[in-house]
């Protein structure tokens, strides 16, 4: 078996997690296929660096004395925006992405392949954080802010921090296969693997905080019981206004109309209870009909529900979505 051979760029200020997350990933798949990648860790100038947790991290060589890579993944950090003003490290990563078969990002990492000119015309991601001034920034990219990853071959570009795992492992599958793939998550303790299109954040943490006290109550019984009645009229009546005055309310407050939130708060019920295993999903979390659930998922994570199950089911159990 060949050999596979990943440069992971680091610098000083990078983010820890964005390096070993990817790095255990690759590292476990190694230890599985006994000898199926080789992971370097590459530096501007070949020595150690300081993560932004102040932790050392031991560099194997200098970027210039790279020559042959299969898998170029440059890692995010707060020092990222001093790493693209270097016009030789920007040069650096635009040499090895034209040797490698494939060239991925973790985080802010994307904003060094912007610079080099790599995502021109192309859609990428980065933390969520940083979405907005990646697209200001860069206006030639189709900056996906939603994403968890983003394949746009051969470029790859993951969220922060922890999505870095779920990119590494997608890559792992097409390596190697998803049975691969799925030990390594296994042995990580995490879902293998959430599907790139999937929001970073579920709708609780997503909505705006809510300053009204009666909206707060309703958004919390929305939580609560998710296949309760929460029409538009129904929550008006709730809150004692009329249901035009209801909608303007809720949309200032929580940043997104109220069908749509209950539509994304019903995902969100769905999803967690397809992580787990549940049955009669689709009726419990308010939606009439499977097909119905079905088109909720894909407008709101970009797949259907038994893609979902699938990638997330960690003990293969059947999860009927009727």
């Amino acid at each position: 078996m060949n050999r596979h051979r990943v440069v992971i760029l680091v610098h000083d200020g990078v983010q820890l997690l964005d390096v070993a997350g990817p790095l255990e990933v690759f590292d476990g798949a190694d230890q599985l296929l006994r000898r199926g990648y080789e992971v370097l860790l590459a530096s501007p100038s070949g020595r150690d660096v300081i993560a932004s947790s102040r932790f050392r991290l031991g560099v194997d060589l200098a970027l210039q004395d790279v020559d042959e890579l299969d898998t170029l993944v440059v890692a995010g950090g707060w020092g990222s925006r001093e790493a693209a003003a270097d016009p030789e490290l920007v040069r650096q990563v635009r040499r090895l992405s034209e040797r490698a078969r494939r060239t991925a990002s973790v985080c802010t990492g994307a904003f060094l392949l912007a610079e080099a000119g790599l995502l021109a015309g192309r859609r990428a991601t980065t933390h969520w954080a940083m979405c907005d001034e990646l697209a200001a920034s860069y206006p030639d990219v189709v900056v996906e802010p939603d994403a968890i990853y983003v394949r746009d071959a051969p470029l790859l570009t993951a969220a922060g921090v922890s999505a870095g795992i779920d990119l590494a492992l997608a890559m792992v599958e097409d390596d190697h296969g998803v049975e691969v793939a799925r030990t390594i998550a296994k042995w990580m303790v995490v879902f293998l693997q959430r599907p790139g299109g999937q929001s970073q954040f579920s709708v609780w943490h997503s909505a705006q905080p809510v300053h009204d006290s009666a909206l707060h109550d309703l958004l919390a019984e929305i939580a609560a019981n998710p296949a309760g009645d929460h029409r538009v009229p129904v929550m008006a009546d709730r809150l004692a206004m009329s249901p035009r005055h209801f909608t303007r309310l809720f949309t200032k407050q929580v940043g997104t109309s109220p069908g749509r939130y209950v539509e994304r708060a019903r995902v969100e019920a769905a999803r967690l209870m397809l992580e787990s295993g549940q049955r009669g999903i689709a009726r419990r979390c308010g939606f009439g009909s499977a097909e119905t659930m079905r088109r909720a998922f894909v407008r709101q994570l970009g797949v259907p529900p038994s893609t979902y199950r699938d990638r997330f089911s960690t003990a293969g159990r059947p999860a009927p979505t009727h």
